[in-house]
Parts: structure tokens; sequence; C-alpha cells
């Protein structure tokens, strides 16, 4: 009876930790590939990024489960890669690369200092959301406008996209990427048998440092990683019963982002959405035992990182209007609860508004990108509407 409580004890929250991962790649990992194939990257660059933010992912995921005794699951910034998709249209890698060790280092400052509740208490959330909204819209757009180009393809993921929302909206993007995979495969448009396990080798890319690059991609990448992933991804663990303080997850995911930029990692953080199948009772009846999730769920990320060329090569043969419906139809839970967000507070709702419009209408000035100009016009709509931008800034730092 006691060998069978033990591998209870294990299996659960192994499971739960595996699952978690399969969800995280088969959900928004081809966000990346997006971005790298707009970058303009080569498959072994593409390759570095995966092997990066995978072992990354792993190794920070593992030190803070085993050193907390809780399932604090980590992951790349989802909204931060669908915004490089954007952004690494008009800047160079090299100063992409300067950029995401900019915003590593002010998570690892943020971390450390303890400041990372304030800084929160700052922004208005409601203008965080009208941006990451903003910023994702076009991907939500992409879903369907690739009904145009191959009505069969699009229309049979959005279809089964909605079945699968109906019978397990977990599993509901799983669900259509393997779907989609066999649908794929039996028209012939892709062949795997050429695929081959191959370890990834990390590659160095020097990182360049510039205005355009420090307000256009480093700027919103700290901003929208902050509000679309450490805010959410703390309330899971909250809801949970679990009383880590962030700023130790703020500090290491920062540092491990900072290591790891220059090999290709954008930003790791804790996760959100998928952190919730290891934190509840899925992976274990008692909370004190959900923190081999944690465990689990970093080793399979290390697994996954170590073969990234075999997991690049998989991705960059499939068909872009798979990849865009893919990615649009996974987005779309992020799109409605950031505008759901951004619109609840009638106090500041057109300033939200404002910020989601500015910062969907691909605006470019002085070559910084549209994720700028619309927090910047969010905040001055949000101050001349609601007057309180400079006594927030006052009383958050006096406090």
């Amino acid at each position: 009876m006691e060998q069978k409580n033990t591998l209870s004890d294990l299996w659960n929250p192994i499971v739960a930790g595996l699952v978690s991962v399969l969800v995280n790649y088969g959900g928004t990992f081809i966000l990346v590939f997006q971005a790298a194939n707009v970058a303009g990257l080569n498959s072994e660059q593409t390759a570095s990024w995966v092997w990066s933010v995978s072992i990354g992912v792993g190794i920070t995921g593992i030190i803070l489960s085993w050193r907390y005794r809780e399932p604090i699951i980590t992951a790349w910034s989802t909204p931060a890669a669908a915004f490089l998709v954007v952004a690494l249209v008009s800047t160079p890698y090299e100063q992409a690369v300067g950029a995401y060790l900019i915003s590593a280092l002010a998570f690892l400052v943020l971390g450390v200092s303890g400041y990372f509740e304030k800084v929160i208490k700052l922004i208005p959330s409601s203008i965080a959301s009208g941006l990451l909204a903003g910023i994702l819209l076009q991907f939500g757009i992409n879903a369907f406008s690739g009904i145009t180009l191959e009505p069969v393809l699009a229309g049979v993921l959005i279809i089964a996209y909605l079945l699968f929302k109906r019978m397990t909206a977990r599993y509901a993007v799983v669900g259509i990427l393997v779907l989609g995979l066999i649908l794929l495969v039996s028209q012939g448009r892709v062949d795997f048998s050429g695929v081959e396990l191959e370890f990834a080798v990390p590659v160095f890319t020097q990182p360049e440092f510039s205005w355009h690059a420090l307000l256009s991609v480093a700027l919103p990448l700290f901003l929208i990683t902050l509000t679309g992933q450490y805010m959410p991804g703390m309330l899971v663990l909250r809801n949970d019963g679990f009383k880590t303080s962030a700023n130790p997850i703020v500090a290491l995911t920062g540092l491990g982002s900072l290591l790891m930029a220059p090999f290709g990692s954008h930003a790791f953080n804790i996760a959100a959405i998928t952190a919730a199948i290891c934190t509840g009772k899925e992976a274990h009846e008692e909370p004190s035992k959900r923190w081999v999730a944690g465990i689990a769920a970093g080793v399979f990320y290390i697994l996954v990182g170590l073969f990234g060329v075999t997991l690049a090569a998989v991705f960059m043969a499939l068909p872009s209007t798979f990849i865009t419906t893919l990615a649009g139809l996974a987005l779309l839970g992020t799109i409605g609860s950031s505008l759901t967000n951004a619109l609840s507070n009638n106090t500041t709702r057109e300033a939200a508004l404002i910020t989601f419009l500015a910062s969907a209408s691909n605006i470019q000035l002085f070559g910084i990108g549209s994720a700028f100009w619309g927090l910047l016009i969010g905040l001055i709509a949000y101050a001349v509407l609601n007057g309180r931008v400079f006594d927030r800034l006052y009383k958050t730092f006096q406090s």
C-alpha cells in the first residue's frame, strides 16, 4: 500500500509537468518560429533560439521548484514572442539581442531590489491590457484571413478549434495542431521522413545597442512580459495557495534571460495559463506534493531544448497558412481577456481604447514601432482624461 502511494506521489505530478510542456510547445511556440522567419534567421540560429529558451526555462523552473518546494513553472514570454513577429521586421537581429539583454537586466534589478510590486502598481492595468490586445490583434485577424488563401486548411482548423474548445478547452490548441499535421501529411504537403534527432548547438550573437531597439523592442518587451506574464503567473500561484515571493522568481528568470539572450532567448518568466496544470489538483490532491511537477516540467523542457534542431526542422517545414492560423487561434483567449480587462473600467475605458487602437495601427515614426507609440499615446490619454499619472508615480515610490 505504501508503494502505491509513493508511485502516485510521483506519477501524477510528472504527468502534469509533461502535459504542461506539451501544451506550451504545441500551443504558442509557433510564434518563436514566426519571429525567427521574419528576422531572417537561418536554421542554426533558429535552433539556438529554441535551445536557449528551452534550457533556460528548464533550469530556472527546476531551481525554483526545488528551492521553495512549490510548482513554480517557468516559460518563455508568449506575448513577447508575438510582439517580436512585428518588431523584428524593422529591427536588425543583433540590435534585438541587445534589447533582450536590456530587458533581462531590468527584470534582474527589479527582482533583486524588491520593486516588482511597486512597478506593477505604476502602470494602469487597463492601459497595459490595451497595449497587449493591440499588439496581438493582427494575429487574431490572420487566423481568419487565411481562409482566402487556403479555405480547406484554415476552415478545418477553425471548425476543429471550436469543437475542441467545447469538449476540452485546455487542449484545444494541441488538438488542432495534431489534426492539422494529420491533414497536411495526408495531402502530401509535408514530409517528415528526413527529420532526424539532432542536438542543437548554441550560436552566439554579438549584441548591438541602439535607441531604436531600446524604445521599439526593449521597453515594450519589458512591459509586455511584466504585465502579460508575471502578473497572471503570480496570480495562478496565489490562487492555488502558494506563497513564494515574486522577487526571487523575477530575479532568477531575469538572470537566466540575461545569460541566454546572446544565444537567441528573448525572455522567460513564470508561466501563467499552463502553470495551472501543475499548481492545481490535477497534479496532486495534496499541494505539498505538487512541486514535483515543477521539477518534471523543467526536465522535459531541457530534453526538448537539446534537440532544438529537430524541432526547428519540423516547424519550418509547415505551410505559412497553417502557422498563422494556429498562432491566431492559440492567442484568441489572450486577446479576449486583454480586451475585457482594458474596457472593464468605466473610468479608464477611453484611454485603454486609445492605447489599443494606437498599438494596433502600425505607427512607424523615427524608426520606432507602434508598441512604444501606443503605450505613450495611451499614457498621455490617461493623464489628460484622468489626471493621475504623476500622482501614481509619486505615491508608488513614496510608499
